[in-house]
């Protein structure tokens, strides 16, 4: 740890020579609904970032953990190119203990416990708030490690159509269409978007289990669609939706190791969020907002050029929150919420759907160059009974220049269907005694806002205990076994450098095994260091960047084997665009520029060298 502060001390001081304005992306400090979940927050305590249309549209991203990749404490793993299943982790902690929201609807499978999120189309977003550390006490479960919320695009005045048409390597192609508008205090936004590519053989050879190797390429497809509008009436209520559903197909290989079954496999997804939301104020002091939402997560499986298995999730859910502006400079928010989950799945479950209740409460204020956030909640699960989280933050500031912020916080996960009741057989079994798991994190940290840019520095530790594991065999079941304790340091930096804005970030954790079989050992597929670093500039008319990306070695066993280990690598993207106008771009991004071979998950393939080409219009 010693070694980290001082790269990072290293890493901070090199910008302090430069006098230069920033108004680059991932800027720190901005205002954040996901934190707080309220869109007038009097103090910003959470360690965040905040992706936006612009910098979706500069970076050249063709997926959400594309752009999820470049933030510190963030770290992807895949299953072999575009498409595939993919987890994404925050701070160290599993895909399962990151929430996912899209328009303030929760998303996910509720038989894996994670979210599809290189299903959900980048062009049909509008930003991306991303919240590292717990936040239990305001969501519930799942918010262990933190939270990301997509926002779909909005419209705003006047009547903009737009589209984009995009071609690449390995036969990729990309299209999207949409019109933006609004008139008076109405405004709405219409899209859809789709993409095709013939993708990479997903799975490498491997002599220990030849049976698993299928030498094909791996295609994925999707189409989605998306609305979204909301009017604003002159009584002050406000009304609005949004609806977003994406349809996949995508390849893989699934071969068992005789070899005798899961050719030709297949998975036709769909991802649907919709949302309706009221928000009115009763009182000057008081202000109410409603919301309804329903979401889905269906997956059809194929082998053999036939039907193999079904795991679908349904889930609906309500919202009732009360802001009370109780002083100069408070907030005081009171609310519960509703969801409901039912699968549908060609495995029998003992149980097909669950509900639970959520009530919370929230206090936020500044009293000079002091700020806290403080909250506490409640959930009762229809089967595992009730569940108390809570939170501390505090900011001060140093000077106009420096502000210092410390954070405490306690989260929980609940088991999963599969966890509790997946169909018991020879092989596997669920176990309804399995208990949530607990987290207690804590967190310091200082950022700075000065002429020439901001930078932030946080470190925090997560205790992890009653981790789910499933262990054992004949049949192999779901236990309270594990604990973890995750140790990191992020560091962020943005700035303009010799006429280029750079955004670097710099990553060092210590993600640790305490479970008494593995004591000491790294968590599965976690690096203990990772760095990121875009560089762009605008020359005129021609737009030229680039990014660096390096993540150290991981294992992809617990037990980190000496065969289970994954070699470090860096890859190097460039990208430029030309304004032909104001209205017309031509983009070209170069990915992998040096064609590095590497893994993520073992024995599954990462795309080499790709050429993509964009064209894209958007009306002024």
């Amino acid at each position: 740890m010693r070694n980290s502060l001082s790269l990072a001390a290293v890493l901070l001081g090199f910008p302090s020579c430069v006098l230069a304005d920033h108004d680059g992306a991932l800027l720190l400090g901005q205002q954040l609904i996901t934190a707080s979940r309220t869109g007038n927050s009097p103090v910003s305590i959470a360690s965040s970032s905040l992706i936006t249309r612009d910098d979706i549209e500069r970076l050249q991203a063709g997926s959400v953990p594309e752009l999820l990749q470049r933030l510190a404490g963030v770290s992807v793993t895949s299953n072999g190119g575009r498409g595939k299943s993919t987890s994404v982790s925050i701070r160290g902690t599993s895909d399962k203990h990151v929430l996912v929201l899209i328009d303030g609807v929760r998303v996910g499978s509720a038989t894996s416990g994670s979210a599809a999120l290189q299903s959900i189309p980048v062009e049909q977003i509008e930003r991306i708030e991303i919240v590292r550390g717990p936040r239990s006490s305001l969501y519930g479960s799942e918010a262990m490690g933190g939270v990301i919320q997509i926002f779909t695009r909005r419209g705003g005045d006047g009547f903009k159509p737009y589209f984009s048409a995009g071609a690449g390597s390995r036969s990729s192609y990309s299209g999207s269409a949409g019109v933006a508008g609004g008139q008076g205090n109405g405004w709405f936004n219409l899209g859809v978007s789709s993409e095709s590519t013939d993708g990479i053989n997903a799975r490498a050879y491997r002599s220990s289990a030849p049976g698993a190797f299928e030498p094909d390429t791996d295609g994925y497809r999707e189409l989605s669609g998306h609305l979204r509008a909301g009017y604003r009436f002159d009584s002050g209520l406000e009304l609005d939706g949004s609806w977003l559903q994406s349809e996949n197909h995508s390849d893989f290989d699934s071969r068992s190791s005789s070899g005798a079954s899961g050719r030709d496999a297949y998975s036709d997804g769909s991802l649907q969020a919709i949302s309706g939301r009221a928000r009115f104020s009763p009182q000057a002091f008081w202000d109410v907002t409603l919301q309804a939402g329903h979401s889905e997560d269906l997956s059809d499986n194929f082998q053999d050029g036939r039907f193999y298995s079904r795991f679908d999730t349904r889930r609906d859910s309500a919202t009732w929150q009360n802001d009370f502006h109780v002083g100069e400079a408070q907030l005081l928010t009171l609310g519960m919420d509703y969801q409901k989950d039912r699968i549908d799945s060609s495995d029998s479950y003992v149980e097909d759907s669950r509900y639970n209740r959520g009530y919370f409460v929230q206090y936020q204020a500044a009293f000079g160059r002091h700020g806290v956030q403080a909250g506490l909640r409640r959930d009762k699960d229809e089967f595992f009974g009730s569940h108390d989280t809570g939170s501390l933050g505090y900011s001060f500031e140093l000077s106009e220049a420096l502000t210092l912020t410390a954070a405490y916080g306690t989260a929980y996960r609940a088991p999963t269907f599969n966890d509790l009741y997946y169909p018991a057989s020879a092989y596997t079994a669920g176990n309804p005694d399995v208990k949530p798991e607990e987290s207690e994190s804590y967190e310091i940290g200082i950022r700075g806002s000065h002429g020439w840019g901001e930078w932030s520095v946080n470190a925090y530790e997560n205790q992890i205990e009653d981790l789910i594991v499933w262990a054992g065999t004949s049949p192999m079941r779901p236990e309270n076994v594990d604990v973890a304790r995750i140790r990191g340091i992020e560091t962020t930096v943005a700035t303009v450098l010799a006429g280029w804005d750079l955004a670097a970030n710099l990553t060092f954790m210590d993600p640790q095994d305490r479970s008494k079989a593995n004591h000491g050992h790294l968590l599965q597929r976690r690096a203990k260091r990772q760095f990121n670093l875009d560089l762009d500039r605008q020359f005129g008319t021609v737009g030229l960047g680039a990014s660096l990306y390096a993540a150290s070695e991981r294992f992809d066993k617990a037990s980190n084997a000496e065969d289970s280990r994954m070699p470090g690598y860096a890859l190097v993207d460039l990208r430029g665009e030309y304004r032909l106008d104001d209205a017309w771009r031509l983009q070209a991004r170069l990915a992998n520029l040096f064609d590095r071979e590497y893994e993520t998950t073992q024995t599954y393939e990462q795309p080499g060298r790709a050429l993509y080409f964009t064209v894209r219009y958007q009306a002024l």
